[in-house]
């Protein structure tokens, strides 16, 4: 029987998961690409982690809006059905449960197990780094399953845990690179390889991931204590305060080694940048906290990941809305939910490691990165909601109801005017799949009503 989910976290969590998810392994993950996206030119780098982090705020700042004024089962779900319609609503959940957040899910396990990889020395693409992303995938499920309210405090610790590196490298990197002239050369250096296409939209998609996550906080808002006040809090500051990070944390990064150095050093190349400025020890040291950063971010994926499916089955549509709607009465989790989501997780880790790290990719044309596509085609959905936010909020302040959401349109269409651009082909083939994925949504949207 579903008897709701219990109003269990306070801001600190909400603002927790929204710099816990963004700041993560994407920060580590993607710095690299957007070096090697830029040819090496730093000041292009830092535009690029700019742009991206606008984006990101622009449209956190719409959704906090939003989350001043409706509160219902999952966040972004609530506003889709509210300012757009319950059908809208619908796909956007499944979507979210069927591609987004699971994609997400996988990738970060997969990143989390990459960089403890590199601590032992192992191939990133070896069986020990991918049997512990399902280890890692199967822990977080179980932790988010059956412990809840200490996975809002795993979230809280491990926020402040990988919190660590980024500043000290910000700071004393920052200062090294300027002893030594490694920051000033690298700044002026310019590209120092030869890039095709347009190195400044692709940097800016590779940030994309980097970046994403924040959306994941409002799929607590029922589970939210005064949810229409602490998560607008959360969004806003959590936001703006991942944005002033990244920048630091790239600059820091700068000037610890130099930008070729940076870029031959692949999945190796963070862990050489910290070992320059804090000796070999210290920078082994700092490097377990980017592997508990990548877990504090998969923690906080699967928080959102579990209790996708419950987003359709709490409004009684979607696949066997009587299953899924379950909360179990002792954790208070939606406990069908989350042993789908993490299936889902599963079969997208699968993916991943067939489109993009088998010698011999698996899917032919449709192998396509789901650590961005997934997250450019949400920026795509959010436009909608964005519309219909002018449209229909009328009692709001001409800030709010149209400065804000005209800038959100702009954002979300610049993001994916920039897959489009940098992505070509792949965008193509992403979309047919997409477009099955829907279709299949359709079909399962009032699947199970009469059992």
């Amino acid at each position: 029987m579903n008897e709701g989910l219990e109003k269990r976290y306070g801001l600190l969590t909400a603002i927790a998961m929204v710099v816990g998810i963004v700041i993560g392994s994407g920060v580590f993950f993607k710095a690299e690409k957007v070096l090697v996206a830029t040819g090496g030119d730093l000041p292009t780098g830092l535009l690029a982690w700019f742009l991206g982090g606008m984006v990101m705020v622009i449209c956190a700042y719409n959704f906090a809006i939003m989350a001043t004024k409706h509160e219902k089962v999952s966040g972004v779900v609530d506003y889709a059905e509210v300012l757009v319609g319950p059908r809208y609503a619908y796909f956007f959940a499944w979507f979210a449960a069927v591609i987004y957040f699971p994609a997400m899910t996988s990738v970060v396990a997969w990143v989390a197990a990459r960089y403890f990889g590199v601590l032992m020395g192992w191939e990133i693409v070896g069986p020990q780094v991918m049997v512990l992303s399902g280890v890692f995938l199967v822990g977080s499920y179980v932790i988010n399953a059956l412990a809840p309210k200490l996975a809002g405090k795993l979230q809280v610790t491990t926020t402040v845990a990988k919190l660590i590196p980024l500043f000290l490298m910000a700071i004393v990197g920052t200062i090294f690179g300027m002893k030594n002239g490694v920051l000033s050369a690298n700044l002026s250096s310019g590209a120092i390889v030869e890039v095709s296409g347009n190195p400044l939209f692709t940097a800016v998609v590779g940030t994309c991931f980097a970046y994403e996550g924040w959306i994941c906080a409002t799929s607590i808002n029922a589970e939210l204590k005064d949810s229409k006040k602490n998560l607008p809090r959360a969004l806003t500051f959590g936001s703006l305060f991942v944005v002033l990070v990244y920048m630091v944390y790239y600059v820091g990064l700068a000037g610890a080694v130099e930008n070729e150095i940076m870029m031959a050093g692949g999945e190796t190349g963070a862990r050489i940048a910290f070992e320059t400025v804090f000796t070999k020890f210290g920078g082994t040291l700092l490097f377990v906290f980017v592997v508990i950063s990548c877990l504090g971010t998969l923690n906080g994926l699967m928080m959102a990941n579990t209790r996708s499916f419950y987003a359709m089955a709490a409004r009684n549509v979607g696949p066997r809305p009587r299953v899924f709607a379950v909360v179990d009465e002792v954790t208070k989790m939606p406990t069908n939910s989350a042993l789908l989501g993490l299936m889902m997780a599963m079969i997208w880790l699968a993916y991943f490691y067939g489109a993009n790290l088998a010698p011999e990719l698996w899917f032919g044309p449709f192998c396509f990165d789901s650590s961005e596509l997934p997250i450019v085609t949400i920026y795509a959905m959010y436009i909608p909601i964005f519309v219909m936010q002018m449209v229909k909020e009328k009692e709001m302040s001409t800030m709010h109801r149209i400065v804000a959401p005209v800038l959100g349109i702009i954002a979300s269409c610049f993001m994916v005017l920039a897959a489009i651009v940098s992505l070509g082909k792949a965008i193509i083939y992403y979309m047919i799949l997409f477009a099955v994925v829907m279709v299949i949504g359709m079909l399962m949207k009032n699947y199970g009503h009469n059992e």
